[in-house]
């Protein structure tokens, strides 16, 4: 049966657009032009998604989520307005809103988080924006569900939409981002989207492991293969095996390491210390990083074969700073908390401690919120966190975001493209906004200087 969609928006052209796209699309669709209408359709009809503008001539998008979640309880609620406030957006979050989308957008987009929410009803995954976990043990197998942020901005929205393209696959995925942004709480997240979610998940952390050991600890030893070895011991590589082995900071493998590695990951086969016996395994290997790989592979100190086999697919996590339409989203998900492990009731950020936050660059991403909200929290004897817990760093830092470039001052074209593409993290549609070109004619240009990304 098609889903019921009613949609309120005073732009009778827009209205219209949308509930012709959506109607195409199989959905059955209604409108309101106002507020009034609306309350009264959906006191007498049953929807399974109410899309409403945040601001209409005699109503609020925010007072229409909360009548309809008393009236309609099933029916799923986004907000769209051209008002794209942050407070705005986490308030609807908040108030149990199923998504909230800025205008101009494409009627795609829309469509985009209506298919999703419907492949999310019956699943117990959950959409994924990254947040911190302790880490596992790196002999730890583990398979429990991470819990997870939704995040509401637009490079949350791309960055989840990736985890749910590959992890059905069997791709080798290779995750950036810079410390502390939750590499591995991605990967946890690719790997419960795979057919693998029910094997086990096990986590190395590669800069942890000594060289002269770490082949005992990928692919296992026998009992007397070399002075310490009393026991047989079984590997990363055996405990993962049938699901995902998540290697961690896998730039700081030494090159002997890496060539143990690299026939591992083509044979499909391994042979612990000591033992004349290969043992096959069926592994997915997803791997982390926050260096450049590129710039180790070109100076000689990472292998280029190891890199493309495990770089089928790139995944950049964003930083805080290109994220800080999330930043209160992670802030109530770390209070909350904070609040469980140490007992108490703190409600929020007082005015100027939240002025303060948006102010700050959060270099160490959301390792480093979760640590202040939890050391505030612990400090705080009232319902709000006051200035005076706030660690000076945060309160005093000096120009701590990050400088865009100007590129206006480069001369030479072909070098300005390059230097565009590698501060947008090589993403053509933020080179081209930092370029002040369109798309298109990036795309011609890198043609016409034959740059091969």
């Amino acid at each position: 049966m098609a889903q019921q969609i009613h949609i309120v928006e005073d732009d009778v052209a827009f209205g219209k657009m949308l509930t012709s796209f959506l109607e195409r699309k199989g959905f059955n669709v209604s409108v309101s032009l106002s507020g009034e209408n609306a309350r009264k359709t959906i006191s007498e009809n049953k929807f399974d998604l109410l899309i409403t503008d945040l601001k209409l001539p005699d109503d609020s998008g925010l007072d229409l989520l909360e009548f309809s979640q008393k009236t309609s309880p099933n029916t799923k609620v986004i907000l769209m307005t051209g008002y794209a406030e942050v407070d705005t957006a986490v308030k609807a979050i908040k108030k149990g809103a199923l998504d909230y989308i800025s205008k101009p957008f494409r009627p795609e987009e829309l469509l985009m988080i209506i298919e999703a929410d419907s492949q999310n009803i019956g699943s117990s995954e959950e959409p994924v924006s990254e947040t911190i976990e302790p880490k596992q043990p790196a002999s730890q197998p583990t398979s429990e569900k991470p819990k997870f942020v939704i995040g509401i901005s637009e490079s949350s929205k791309k960055f989840n939409e990736y985890l749910k393209l590959v992890g059905p696959t069997d791709m080798c995925v290779l995750i950036q981002g810079e410390s502390g942004t939750g590499k591995e709480v991605a990967a946890k997240a690719i790997h419960n989207y795979s057919s693998r979610k029910d094997k086990n998940f096990v986590a190395v952390d590669c800069g942890a492991i000594p060289k002269e050991i770490a082949a005992s600890e990928f692919f296992g030893h026998v009992k007397g293969s070399f002075t310490g070895a009393v026991n047989d011991k079984k590997g990363h590589f055996e405990a993962a095996d049938g699901g995902t082995l998540f290697l961690d900071e896998v730039g700081n493998l030494s090159y002997e390491n890496q060539i143990q590695l690299l026939r591992a990951l083509q044979e499909r086969r391994i042979k612990p210390v000591g033992s004349n016996t290969e043992i096959e395994v069926d592994v997915r290997i997803l791997s982390a990083t926050n260096e450049d790989l590129l710039k180790a592979v070109s100076e000689g100190k990472f292998r280029e074969d190891l890199y493309h086999r495990l770089n089928e697919f790139s995944i950049h996590i964003p930083s805080l700073h290109e994220r800080k339409e999330d930043l209160f989203l992670f802030i109530e998900y770390f209070l909350n908390e904070a609040n469980k492990s140490l007992g108490k009731e703190v409600i929020g950020l007082s005015k100027e401690v939240e002025e303060a936050f948006k102010n700050y660059a959060w270099p160490g991403n959301l390792r480093e919120l979760k640590n202040v909200i939890k050391r505030s929290v612990l400090l705080t004897n009232s319902r709000l966190i006051p200035l005076e817990v706030i660690p000076r760093e945060v309160l005093f830092a000096e120009n701590t975001k990050k400088q865009t470039v100007d590129f206006s001052k480069e001369s030479n074209e072909k070098q300005l493209i390059l230097n565009a593409l590698k501060e947008a993290d090589f993403n053509k549609t933020k080179a081209a906004k930092l370029l002040n070109i369109t798309r298109k004619t990036l795309y011609n240009k890198l043609e016409h200087y034959q740059i091969d990304l």
